[in-house]
């Protein structure tokens, strides 16, 4: 007897997100998913407790104001500029939905965030995935096209290869297709990229979006936020409350809004990162390592004479966790978050040991 299929579908066509894993075992050096080696700001810590103390049983602000108007004041902004929602991938989401359904392709790398395709599928929009050039790097000229476009989506710094774009290379982007919604997402871009947020006054196509998941250690709040003109906020507002119009939290609010008051922090953990990123290229190019230039949280490298499949595999046997992604062009590649100097160091002696047979050849 045939069993009834009682989904809609679209469902079965649908290929899910594949996140990182997050293994439940003791002891790991967990390097696979870009999380901030660093705890988040005192002051967040404060402002949550004190958050949890009354209020729970409310709603909180669906617009979340105090927290806009932090965001607002952090990138010279104003309010209507900038909106919130739960995590930068359902900020994401309702971008795709409401600016790039037009029965036309969306431009996007063929090497980037791979849920930027998930959300393609689930919306039904057509893609049109421009290749990286032969050292993994985007070019703004292969963008330029004669055909209708949806709209243009791109991580920068991108990933996982972690390598950023000048703004003048963003403003060609945005001027070669003024009708259309440029998507900028800037996860990394703390790490040292460059943000088009003060470009925004001058481009009413351009929508740029942040999270406070990497550069401020609160990936386990799920804050994500999206600045861009008053017209495109309009019509992710207009999403948001025909899906859910309380995305954040009482304790989500809080405590966004003291990782933002808390400069002196933020700035110190980003520059550990940094200069963590620093060693450990250094120490990976001294293993063989070829590693490209990153200006994120991690480090994309691979070495040309051992298989990178099998090294993430013999890493995670002794404890130590990598990305590793089964895809054309980058199978042979490592994706490496920055952790603390601790876990750098266990990383290259664990890479060490692994890799002596092979020098030793």
């Amino acid at each position: 007897m045939e069993k009834t299929c009682y989904f809609s579908p679209v469902v079965a066509q649908l290929s899910p997100y594949v996140p990182g894993e997050q293994p439940k075992l003791a002891n790991l050096v967990k390097l696979n998913t870009n999380e901030n080696p660093y705890p988040p700001s005192p002051q967040v810590i404060a402002a949550i407790t004190q958050a949890a103390q009354q209020g729970l049983q409310l709603y909180p602000d669906p617009a979340a104001t105090v927290l806009r108007q932090a965001i607002a004041a952090q990138h010279g902004l104003t309010l209507e500029q900038v909106f919130l929602g739960n995590g930068s991938d359902e900020v994401l989401a309702h971008v795709f939905f409401a600016f790039f359904q037009q029965n036309c392709p969306l431009l996007m790398p063929d090497i980037s965030y791979s849920f930027y395709q998930v959300y393609c599928r689930l919306y039904g929009i057509e893609v049109r995935t421009v290749p990286l050039d032969v050292s993994l790097q985007l070019r703004v000229a292969d963008y330029a096209t004669d055909r209708a476009v949806a709209g243009v989506v791109l991580a920068n710094p991108n990933a996982p290869t972690g390598m950023g774009l000048p703004l003048s290379d963003i403003e060609c982007l945005l001027q070669m297709h003024p009708n259309r919604v440029v998507l900028v997402d800037e996860a990394y871009v703390d790490f040292g990229g460059q943000s088009a947020v003060g470009l925004i006054d001058r481009y009413p196509n351009l929508l740029v979006v942040h999270t406070l998941s990497k550069s401020r250690s609160l990936a386990g709040l799920r804050i994500g936020y999206a600045c861009g003109q008053a017209h495109l906020i309009d019509a992710l507002t207009r999403v948001k409350n025909s899906f859910n119009s309380y995305p954040l939290d009482r304790l989500a609010i809080a405590g966004g809004v003291a990782a933002f008051e808390d400069r002196a922090y933020f700035e110190q953990t980003c520059q550990a990162v940094m200069s963590s990123r620093e060693g450990l290229v250094l120490a990976l190019e001294d293993l063989g390592f070829v590693v490209l230039p990153s200006q994120t949280n991690f480090v994309f490298a691979r070495h040309p004479k051992v298989d990178a499949a099998q090294l993430a595999t013999n890493l995670r046997q002794r404890g130590v966790l990598v990305r590793h992604f089964n895809q054309a062009r980058i199978e042979q590649y490592l994706r490496i978050s920055i952790g603390t100097l601790h876990q750098c160091d266990q990383l290259v002696m664990t890479l060490t040991e692994i890799l002596q047979p092979v020098v030793d050849r």
